[in-house]
């Protein structure tokens, strides 16, 4: 197995027992994920959505990228939620693609928009919008601004293939602008939720013009797929976690940190805390994702983690092989005393670190497990991208609430609205 999950330091806190006990809920949750008859069942396409994808879509798609970075020296990507954190989190989990990307529309700060048009003034520039309804304030007034800036700079044809949308397959403002310009165009599923939609064209497309092996990447989440859509509490890793987080959460625990001793892994927090903050947060109830990136916060978070408030648990993920190796030097005055770890990988080090921050924080009083990726590639990361939507599918159902709609998350729109005279 690819990923694993290490549950050594939930000792005391959750044991076999605990995660048997939910076997028939889950068994019920799995059930009508699968047979598509739980709450929110018409946004269940993202539950066999890796299978389904069409090898002539990759295909398309690795042309595309092909093409645009032939004539591009940045893309813009401009989006916000699920239409923008699984993209800056595969890229930088990654290191970066063959095409810099820079991302506009997941905020409204008039700095950051006026500094990023400014670097890319001079440079050749390519576009991906994605909006299903071409409404959504940031990124639609984004668009606004980045549209201008392109028609300053292009004309035309040139123009036109410039600037791709994704977007509704028939209906929306940003599916009309698309037809009154000729933009190409690539569809969101009907089906698929934003904070679900990485490995749909949402994903897909950015990162295909981005130079991410996007072949690889749906691979990946296709075993995922198949490892995950097992019903087999024994071996299905994503049906652990949720019921690990279950079970920690009924025993008082009911903030979760995701935390990684690996910096490039800030932005997967960044789009796991949305996948499971929109997906688990209602009725009054649910985990408070937050996320740490390790040993910088054990700097500044570390003394409430180790002796704070016991209300959190805490899952790490871990690479059991990164993408590069620095090794340590040897210095002939050794000042710093460093010298026994001359001529080992800096990641042995790190590794050291890990062990010891999920041991001293067990014995302060907190739970922890691990999830182990054994290798930092577009495989590794879509397969872990699945196992996440499968856990946090498995955990809303176990309680009780619909994991596929976000409520809540107009109430600020509608305040918005109105406070700008908008109808």
């Amino acid at each position: 197995m690819s990923l694993t999950l290490d549950r050594e330091f939930l000792k005391g806190f959750v044991g076999q027992n605990d995660i048997d006990a939910l076997a028939s809920k889950i068994k019920k949750a799995h059930d009508d994920l699968h047979n598509k008859t739980g709450k929110g069942n018409d946004f269940l396409g993202w539950v066999d959505l890796p299978g389904k994808i069409p090898d002539a879509l990759i295909k398309e798609l690795e042309a595309l990228g092909n093409e645009v970075r032939k004539d591009s020296d940045a893309l813009i990507s401009i989006g916000i939620g699920g239409s923008y954190l699984g993209i800056r989190a595969t890229v930088e989990y990654l290191g970066g693609g063959k095409l810099p990307v820079y991302y506009a529309g997941h905020n409204m700060s008039a700095d950051y928009l006026h500094n990023l048009l400014e670097t890319l003034k001079d440079q050749r520039i390519t576009v991906v919008v994605i909006s299903k309804s071409g409404t959504t304030t940031e990124p639609a007034l984004a668009f606004r601004i980045v549209k201008q800036f392109m028609q300053k700079k292009y004309k035309g044809d040139e123009l036109k293939k410039r600037i791709i949308c994704v977007t509704d397959a028939k209906k929306g403002a940003l599916r009309q602008i698309a037809e009154k310009t000729g933009h190409r165009t690539y569809v969101i599923p009907d089906d698929v939720g934003g904070r679900f939609s990485i490995l749909t064209p949402v994903g897909l497309v950015p990162l295909a013009v981005a130079g991410v092996d996007i072949k690889s990447f749906v691979e990946g989440a296709r075993k995922g797929e198949q490892e995950y859509g097992k019903m087999d509490l024994n071996a299905n890793t994503a049906y652990q976690y949720a019921a690990i987080r279950h079970a920690l959460y009924h025993k008082g625990k009911v903030i979760e940190v995701l935390a990684s001793f690996y910096d490039n892994m800030y932005y997967v927090t960044e789009w796991w805390k949305q996948l499971f903050g929109e997906s688990e947060g209602k009725q009054g109830q649910g985990i408070f994702p937050a996320s740490m990136i390790f040993s910088t916060d054990l700097h500044s978070m570390g003394q409430l983690m180790q002796d704070g408030m016991r209300n959190i648990f805490e899952t790490f993920l871990t690479v059991d092989q990164p993408r590069h190796t620095v090794i340590i030097p040897k210095e002939e005055d050794d000042l710093d005393k460093f010298n026994c770890m001359a001529g080992k990988d800096l990641d042995f080090v790190n590794k050291q670190a890990f062990r010891a921050t999920a041991m001293a924080h067990y014995e302060g009083g907190i739970p922890n497990l691990s999830l182990k990726i054994c290798k930092a590639d577009e495989f590794h990361l879509g397969q872990l991208y699945y196992l996440f939507e499968k856990a946090v599918g498995i955990s809303g159902y176990l309680s009780g609430v619909n994991p596929f709609d976000q409520p809540g998350v107009e109430a600020y729109k509608k305040k918005m609205f109105g406070l700008l005279g908008m109808k």
